[in-house]
């Protein structure tokens, strides 16, 4: 069964968030996933990461990797073959196609494809005016200063 929740109380009090709202909504929605071939997703440093898809069978040129605003898509096609006479064929060759939702900033650093696994790094480099930087306290220029007590005028009460 699947859950569904109303993101509108949070479109009013928030600003900016659009993109992890319509993150939330599309991760919630029950479409066909494709978990073949299998993948792995690791953090190997504190702004690295590698996405590892297990493709044997497939060459560089039934591969192809496309990064457009931060969507990586990974589809494989191969190219049709003859039946060459097989007894019995187990190495899946289908299509496929995986798609992965990068955050700001991340940009795929390599691509290699070696032993049937193809190797994708993903590096985040955040730009020099969003990183943290110290701000310096300085001293504000003293107010006049008054040599006695301020006095209100006014008419006295009897």
């Amino acid at each position: 069964m699947a859950t569904s929740y109303d993101y509108a109380p949070l479109f009013r009090s928030s600003i900016g968030f659009d993109r992890v709202f319509n993150l939330l909504e599309n991760a919630q929605r029950a479409r066909s996933v494709s978990d073949w071939p299998p993948y792995d997703i690791a953090k190997t440093g504190d702004d690295s990461y590698r996405i590892a898809i297990a493709v044997a069978g497939f060459s560089r040129d039934d591969l192809d990797i496309t990064f457009q605003s931060n969507l990586l898509t990974v589809t494989g096609r191969k190219q049709d073959a003859p039946a060459e006479g097989y007894l019995h064929r187990g190495i899946a060759s289908r299509p496929f196609e995986h798609r992965f939702e990068l955050a700001d900033h991340v940009r795929v650093d390599s691509a290699d494809l070696s032993n049937g696994l193809l190797t994708i790094g993903l590096v985040r480099e955040v730009p020099e005016e969003m990183k943290p930087r110290k701000i310096s306290i300085g001293s504000a220029p003293a107010l006049g200063k008054l040599d006695s007590p301020a006095q209100i005028e006014g008419q006295k009460a009897a």
